[in-house]
């Protein structure tokens, strides 16, 4: 099987594959080269493969759509994160959250002044109408 895998900007990973285990909102699944078409949802997780020479590898994914047609697997997802290891996988996953954690506190704080300016400038128009 090739599995792919894209997130809105890019395609993060194109490999040939023996066995692909993912997570769904129906259970664990493992796919293998003559397993039937589908399509399914993915949850945020761990998805792993298994390479042509039996080295199994991970990947941490966001939420996301995966296709099975044929021997092709294409993965999309908002966010995917590659690594060899289990473990250094979880120290990137936590890096990453923190930094997307920051950018979306940032992301509310910018929202809250705007909303704070609107209030104050409606709250100004309305003293002078009256």
């Amino acid at each position: 099987m090739i599995l792919t895998i894209f997130v809105p900007t890019d395609q993060v990973l194109e490999q040939q594959v023996r066995k692909i285990k993912i997570q769904t909102p129906h259970g664990n699944l493992t796919l293998l080269p003559r397993h039937i078409d589908l399509v399914t949802v993915l949850l945020p997780g761990i998805l792993s493969y298994e390479t042509e020479d039996g080295t199994e590898r991970f990947v941490a994914v966001d939420h996301g759509y995966m296709v099975k047609q044929g021997h092709k697997v294409r993965v999309s997802t908002i966010n995917a994160l590659h690594g060899p290891q289990l473990g250094d996988l979880e120290r990137a996953v936590r890096i990453e959250f923190r930094e997307l954690d920051e950018e979306e506190r940032q992301a509310r704080r910018a929202l809250a002044e705007i909303e704070a300016h609107f209030v104050r400038r409606y709250l100004e128009i309305g003293a002078t109408e009256t």
